[in-house]
């Protein structure tokens, strides 16, 4: 289930929740727009249970932080 995206340059980033296995997983994966005009995933991302959402929202939360000083 895809919950939202970002535009990066040519490609962009999309966010998820996957299932894999009968667990599900958040995903951020980068996309890139094939000649058919489809989105295609790369390997260039990140998968994590839902488990550790929290502590990535943390982490990206002190890294804007960091970023605004």
């Amino acid at each position: 289930m895809e919950i939202g995206e970002i535009s990066k340059g040519k490609d962009k980033i999309i966010v998820s929740v996957k299932e894999f296995k009968g667990r599900r997983y958040v995903d951020l994966r980068v996309y890139f727009e094939n000649e058919n005009g489809e989105w295609i995933p790369t390997k260039k991302g990140i998968t994590f249970p839902p488990e550790s959402l929290e502590d990535m929202i943390k982490l990206l939360e002190n890294t804007k932080k960091n970023l605004e000083k």
